[in-house]
């Protein structure tokens, strides 16, 4: 028998199958391990192998895996982060974490500035990028003034994963979703921005009124040691750029301006934003691409194509269908809630809304799980990167912030965001 006869055996096309769930299996567990035990991999070199494994086992060609690659949302996802990147560099972020730390204000009043600005930038910019400049300034600002530094931090963590669903640009799941469902940018912000704004409000009750020994007061977070302190109190505040954080703010502006009035498509105008960036006499092209998250890109194109390949063997539509059998529909709220939940913090909210995309239909469930998938990474320590830069950067300024006492309050106000979620529609 020819290679070109046997590779068109039934039998053949069975073991290509088995060896797509198997290396499927192997990614997800990845995703959900963040990494490989004893191999040197993180989620994205995970994706990537998964992707090189479909293909060398032929369950899909070079030419359908790149078709497979949703590319709009990989330009999306590129072009923010030259525009975020832009804004890092140019010291908006710390400029604006110093002023909220300057405020003369009563720490309750305090606390809901940090949330509102957390939030309002993590809307338009990363998430994670707002967490890595301000978490040293709201560190610096609890050591500087006796503030018990846990409510602080992690409600700068969770109202940046609040905020970040408040636009179809917010995060990188958003972006999927808005970019996969074909969601209108204002129809969608008109949707989440209830939500999100009672979510806020929510986190700030939470945090201004439970008991004291649920927040760290003093218990839970350990209090900065003598060198940490002093080394977050003194620390060099990064010098602003005005020209440069204009230029961003501008052509940022710019964008949400295109999104909300015209139907020019989310992907050109933003990459055209970003070659407005690109055409710097300050920052040199390879700083700004210095700056993207290549890691992230590489996990969305490697989970497209294992993705594919799963879903060319047939067993996702079928277990779809033994789910609507049983009476489980994916597009009512519910068992959406579940899953979106449940996957976001087993694999992570990006591979989540991939794996429950396929399966849904209409605007309202994509809201739905744009909105649950966001809201879910605060459930956890590990939930969102937010967190996790959060966590770590509160560690140099002698802060220690574990799953605990991130649990005390992540969890409530999970709970309560998804409920106002179910709920808002009929507010």
């Amino acid at each position: 028998m020819t290679p070109q006869a046997l590779t068109d055996t039934p039998l053949w096309h069975e073991a290509v199958d088995w060896g797509v769930v198997l290396v499927f299996a192997t990614v997800y567990l990845g995703m959900f391990l963040g990494g490989l035990p004893r191999l040197k991999l993180d989620r994205a070199g995970v994706a990537l192998l998964g992707a090189i494994a479909v293909i060398g086992l032929g369950a899909v060609s070079t030419e359908e895996a790149a078709r497979a690659v949703d590319l709009p949302t990989i330009v999306l996802l590129f072009s923010f982060m030259v525009v975020s990147a832009q804004m890092h560099m140019g010291g908006f972020y710390a400029a604006v974490a110093q002023r909220v730390a300057a405020l003369a204000l009563e720490p309750p009043a305090l606390l809901a500035v940090m949330i509102g600005v957390a939030a309002a930038l993590s809307a338009v910019f990363s998430n994670d990028i707002v967490c890595l400049a301000m978490t040293p300034f709201v560190a610096r600002l609890c050591v500087q003034r006796g503030l018990a530094p846990v409510p602080f931090l992690v409600g700068l963590a969770c109202a940046a994963n609040i905020g970040s669903a408040a636009t179809l640009i917010g995060n990188p799941q958003n972006m999927l979703i808005g970019s996969m469902m074909k969601l209108p940018f204002g129809a969608y912000s008109r949707a989440a921005l209830l939500p999100v704004l009672l979510s806020l409000l929510a986190l700030w009750l939470w945090l201004r009124l439970a008991p004291a020994r649920w927040l760290g007061r003093p218990g839970l977070a350990q209090q900065p040691s003598a060198p940490e302190a002093h080394a977050a109190a003194t620390a060099p505040t990064p010098a602003v750029d005005r020209w440069q954080t204009l230029k961003g703010g501008a052509v940022a502006l710019v964008l949400m301006a295109v999104f909300l009035l015209t139907d020019w498509p989310r992907e050109v105008a933003a990459l055209m934003g970003a070659g407005v960036l690109l055409l710097s006499r300050r920052f040199h092209s390879s700083q700004v691409m210095g700056a993207v998250d290549w890691e992230l890109l590489v996990l969305f194109i490697g989970l497209f194509v294992v993705n594919h390949a799963f879903a060319g063997t047939g067993l996702p539509a079928l277990a779809v269908a033994w789910l609507g059998s049983h009476g489980v529909h994916l597009n009512e709220t519910g068992p959406l809630f579940a899953a979106g939940v449940v996957l976001s913090n087993l694999v992570s909210n990006v591979p989540a809304v991939m794996l429950l995309l396929p399966h849904l239909s209409g605007a309202e469930a994509a809201t739905t799980l744009a909105l649950v998938s966001t809201f879910a990474g605060n459930l956890l320590l590990v939930g969102s990167i937010a967190n996790l830069i959060v966590a770590d950067l509160a560690r140099d300024a002698g802060v220690h912030i574990d799953w605990h006492a991130h649990l005390r309050i992540g969890v409530p106000v999970t709970l309560i965001s998804l409920a106002i979620v179910a709920f808002a529609p009929r507010l």
